[in-house]
């Protein structure tokens, strides 16, 4: 049987909300069969669990924020999109997160930190089968026209391989690759997406903070671009950073379809909002998906049994 997974044990984070700039202390915790990613709000009087699906999410700007039942002015948890691309990378199904702010910190602006502390506190099989969601035809979600067209689609396919292109008309970017393929497998996942940074255009940031967003950016958890060049004195981890970044938040935005997916996902300048909307609407067709297990875990996607080694 191809099994669920937890934590084996609890783990511990600190540091900052890349958009509100408060300090954020979140515990890692196993959880049992069928809980799926629950973040706690244990800063609250009373505590407030949020399931980490599609219909909690309740604001898309610059990050996908999910709170209680999708409601916008209950508590929330923000910027959730690069611990959940880290679970699906690692396959891990399980987990409660408990959290003394709103918004999850940005640590290094990869996923690579939780990686690291996810297989520090160790991956446990659980006494259940792994859950997928099989996508049996084509759903296709598009906004806008011309220049400003973009696009996403989820297509049958076994095995769950991602395909993505940028289009940034901004020397930096276009000299690096705006498009990639990556087919999934937790070592490939921490070799060619994890380590891959948010990025940013300071002629962007004022306008980001007078609406309250991008208050903790600093070169150390974001890629900055200005007119010309990259800011950081590293430069770039990958040659395409930028486009695999674009496919980090996408692994994490799928995740919120509650089960990982058996499917073939591409899109052209998609987002967060747009992301959400194609997991919406493949939810919305129940003859678009199939929720399957397997029995024998030979028969699976080999991509998807697999354990990451260890960094």
């Amino acid at each position: 049987m191809l099994a669920q997974r937890t934590l084996k044990a609890m783990t511990r984070a600190i540091g900052i909300g890349v958009h509100g700039g408060q300090r954020v202390e979140m515990t890692l915790r196993p959880a049992p069969v069928d809980t799926g990613i629950v973040f706690r709000r244990v800063d609250l009087p009373r505590a407030v669990d949020i399931r980490a699906d599609v219909y909690s999410v309740c604001d898309t700007r610059m990050a996908t924020t999910i709170s209680a039942n999708g409601d916008p002015d209950g508590p929330k948890v923000k910027t959730i999109e690069h611990l959940l691309s880290a679970c699906s990378g690692l396959g891990l199904d399980n987990l409660i997160v408990d959290i003394t702010a709103e918004e999850v910190p940005i640590l290094d602006g990869s996923a690579a930190s939780f990686v690291y502390l996810l297989q520090s506190a160790g991956i446990v099989m659980q006494d259940a089968p792994k859950r997928f969601l099989r996508v049996k035809r084509r759903v296709d979600v598009r906004e806008g026209e011309g220049a400003n067209l973009k696009w996403a689609r989820l297509e049958p396919y076994e095995g769950y391989k991602l395909a993505f292109e940028i289009e940034f008309d901004h020397p930096a970017v276009s000299s690096t690759g705006q498009q990639f393929v990556f087919e999934m497998d937790p070592a490939g996942y921490k070799r060619e997406i994890a380590r891959a940074r948010t990025f940013g255009f300071t002629k962007e940031l004022d306008h980001m903070r007078s609406h309250g967003l991008g208050r903790g950016v600093n070169l150390d958890n974001v890629v900055a671009v200005d007119e010309y060049k990259i800011l950081n004195e590293g430069g770039l981890r990958y040659d395409d950073e930028f486009v695999k970044h674009k496919i980090l938040d996408a692994i994490g935005d799928m995740m919120t379809a509650g089960h990982p997916l058996l499917a073939s996902y591409v899109a052209f300048k998609s987002g967060h909002a747009l992301n959400n909307k194609l997991v919406r609407a493949l939810l919305a067709d129940k003859s678009a998906y199939e929720v399957v297990t397997f029995d024998d875990e030979s028969t699976a996607p080999s991509g998807l049994v697999e354990l990451a080694p260890a960094w």
